[in-house]
């Protein structure tokens, strides 16, 4: 300790202001950083070469601490482009597409390597994307298909998380729309074109990007992502099911599902559409121009009939709900406590609700049972609110006699003084 003592003498000021300086001058100079002769070239170059510091910064790979040598190879630690891009130092050259899916899942196949980064993300994405569209098309030298890149983005990935990210939910339908809204593009796969412009107008596309309910559906949703579409696709009530439960619970009991395997049709969007799904009225049961029955139907029938019956009783129950609504909001206004029947309202709006979703299973008694349901409801409510309304008048009648009576004995009273005074 003596020894140490005289060998580390103490640092006066001027020493520690030198120290600083250099340590500052270090940090300015890139001193302690890794070098990357990638980026000091390739940020000076235009798109698509060109990457910038601050935009591979906010790439994913490079917060978790991968360099552009994870993907490409070579020596970004030499200044010397022979070295950096050399074989001996890794360098795989231009990266074609046809092997963009098979780098990407060189890492992300293998649960060892990727789970110390995320252990919750799946490693069976390659084998999936094999199974798809996408991935058969690629496998037989179509290279315009979708790889990796295309929907993930190249240098400046985002965690599907990330409002920025090219696959947020709310970001999905654009990223798709890049080559399925391109008619040039698409030239040749003999698909439509317009699926982007119809989900714009849809009630899954409000829910998602205008409400912001990051649970509607959007394209992936439908179609899967990286694989092809799990088994009964091709049957798209499977896949509206899985979210619409109580509806295709109808749909089974109903004629329709028979009739339309019969035929060959693909339920749920004979009468609803697929894209541009529009937001369900009672005036689908009309004849007129939102109306779908009558697009298989013949005027007449006994199916006709049924559907008039249908929209009937839909229009009755919703009618007496507005009618009971509005003499509870009168009452309420007037001071009169119809909190009850207020909560009743409710389930009978739950019952219209009910009825409106049972019309899938074209089922009479079914409907009947939930309109009559909610009708049992609203009466109930209704004159709840009218007998509210006679109490409220009653009150303004004892109010009025209690106030000319008041009146009365006040005027009384006057003349008894003046008469006193007199």
């Amino acid at each position: 300790m003596v020894i140490l003592r005289n060998k580390l003498r103490p640092f006066s000021a001027a020493r520690y202001a030198g120290l600083a300086g250099f340590v500052l001058l270090a940090a300015c100079l890139g001193y302690g950083q890794t070098p990357n002769s990638c980026l000091d070239c390739h940020s000076a170059l235009p798109d698509p070469l060109g990457v910038s510091q601050e935009k591979f910064s906010q790439d994913i790979h490079s917060q978790k601490g991968l360099t552009c040598a994870s993907c490409h190879g070579g020596d970004p630690t030499s200044d010397d482009p022979d070295k950096a891009m050399s074989r001996k130092a890794g360098w795989k050259g231009k990266i074609e597409r046809k092997q963009i899916p098979q780098l990407c899942g060189s890492c992300h196949s293998d649960p060892t390597y990727i789970r110390q980064f995320n252990p919750s993300l799946r490693t069976d994405q390659l084998d999936q994307y094999h199974t798809s569209v996408h991935g058969k098309r690629l496998a037989a030298g179509d290279t315009k298909v979708a790889v990796c890149t295309d929907c993930h983005s190249v240098h400046d990935l985002r965690a599907p998380s990330d409002p920025r990210s090219t696959v947020n939910p709310v970001n999905v339908a654009n990223t798709c729309a890049r080559c399925h809204a391109d008619a040039g593009y698409m030239k040749g796969y003999s698909i439509p074109t317009d699926q982007f412009a119809k989900y714009s107008t849809s009630v899954h596309h409000e829910a998602l990007a205008v409400r912001g309910d990051l649970s509607a559906p959007t394209c992936t949703t439908c179609h899967g992502n990286h694989g092809a579409a799990p088994p009964g696709v091709d049957k798209v009530q499977n896949v509206c099911s899985n979210c619409h439960a109580f509806q295709a619970q109808m749909y089974d009991k109903s004629s329709h599902k028979e009739a339309f395997q019969a035929a060959s049709l693909p339920g749920c969007v004979v009468c609803h559409g697929n894209h541009g799904i529009s937001h369900p009225t009672d005036a689908k049961l009309g004849t007129g121009p939102d109306a779908v029955c009558m697009q298989c139907h013949k005027p007449g029938d006994a199916c006709d009939q049924a559907r008039a019956g249908f929209q009937s009783g839909l229009s009755r129950l919703d009618e007496a709900i507005k009618s009971a609504n509005q003499v509870l909001a009168v009452a309420e206004s007037s001071g009169m406590e119809v909190s009850e029947a207020r909560l009743g309202q409710d389930q009978a709006r739950d019952s219209l609700t009910k009825a409106r979703v049972t019309i899938h299973s074209f089922r009479k008694d079914l409907i009947d049972q939930d309109i009559q349901a909610g009708m049992t409801i609203a009466a109930k409510d209704l004159v709840a609110g009218k007998k509210a309304m006679v109490e409220r008048n009653h009150r303004r009648v004892g109010l009025g006699v209690s106030l000319i009576t008041i009146g009365i004995v006040l005027a009384g009273l006057w003349l008894y003084v003046k008469k006193i005074e007199g």
